[in-house]
């Protein structure tokens, strides 16, 4: 990224043979408050950060809040840590506060994720293959273009393509909705054999369950490559440094998209709670435990992946 990145180095500086010293955080640093903004992806990292951390003797919290307020609770210090900054999607919220140190990035913890519009591979191979194609299909379309939730940074892109007539997009509307309502849309629409234009990312199971395709020439709306993307952990500023213990995990934590996918299907696709996906994932991928937990111990000080191998019986 061209702006500055306040990297938080004390965590990473600190070697294994010392990481009896996080034994000392504060008691305030036991109950860490996470925002999951009800996108699935979120909900199911956040859910196995969760988990690792209460093995880890620890009480996190989660609040469910919108972009928008999860950024600013962050910067006034009611919130802890968010796993969901995409970028550069949500660049234009988050570089002031990075730039002016109301907030911190402490790690990446997704790579080759993408974002943009979709399509049914039926509308696709009709003809709608890239975003200036949009127009031409306007009345197959009913004019719509379905995102996701109210005050996301996908919808805030989608708006100013509507309101700047890019692609030719004046004379459409936004049709915005939760994740769940979008896609079961998306679904019905297909069934149909109708087109529709959605907004769409990966990892998620849609990629797998649903026969689409995403849209190409997309003039950077998105953001570079077609709307390739990392997703980066945010905390409020100063976490780390107070709470280095819960630092360095956040720091080792990164998954795929291939983790993703799975740990999404579990809980879209088999109905699992989020709770209990992130379970049955991490007692899958024990060497993945191990690496996050490289440095880290319980809030007491003891040994961290001993403890949590024990607890989740890996």
């Amino acid at each position: 990224m061209a702006h500055r990145i306040r990297l938080v180095g004390l965590v990473a500086a600190l070697s294994a043979s010392t990481v009896t010293a996080f034994a000392a955080e504060p008691a305030s640093c036991q109950a860490p408050r996470f925002s999951d903004v009800g996108w699935t992806d979120i909900t199911a990292t956040t859910a196995a950060a969760s988990l690792v951390l209460e093995e880890l003797g620890y009480q996190p919290d989660t609040s469910v809040l919108s972009v928008a307020v999860t950024f600013q609770a962050l910067q006034q210090g009611d919130i802890d840590i968010f796993l969901g900054n995409w970028m550069p999607l949500q660049e234009p919220i988050q570089t002031p506060l990075v730039e002016s140190g109301a907030i911190d990035v402490v790690a990446t913890n997704l790579e080759g994720a993408l974002i943009g519009f979709a399509v049914p591979a039926a509308t696709y191979e009709a003809g709608l293959r890239t975003y200036a194609d949009i127009a031409n299909f306007r009345d197959e379309l009913g004019g719509q273009i379905y995102g996701i939730e109210a005050g996301s940074s996908a919808n805030e892109t989608i708006s100013g393509m509507i309101e700047n007539d890019t692609f030719g997009l004046g004379d459409f509307t936004l049709v915005e909705s939760s994740e769940q309502a979008m896609l079961s849309q998306v679904e019905s629409s297909i069934r149909r054999d109708e087109p529709i234009v959605f907004f769409g990312w990966r990892p998620h199971p849609m990629n797998v369950r649903l026969d689409m395709r995403y849209l190409e020439e997309g003039n950077d709306a998105f953001g570079p490559d077609d709307g390739a993307a990392t997703v980066l952990t945010n905390t409020r500023a100063g976490y780390a440094e107070e709470c280095p213990n819960v630092g360095r995990l956040l720091e080792n934590m990164a998954f795929t998209v291939e983790d993703e996918d799975l740990l999404m299907s579990y809980i879209l696709d088999e109905d699992m709670e989020p709770s209990a996906a992130a379970e049955r994932w991490l007692k899958d991928n024990p060497e993945t435990v191990d690496a996050w937990l490289e440095g880290v111990t319980t809030f007491e000080g003891e040994p961290g992946a001993a403890a949590v191998r024990t607890g989740l019986d890996l």
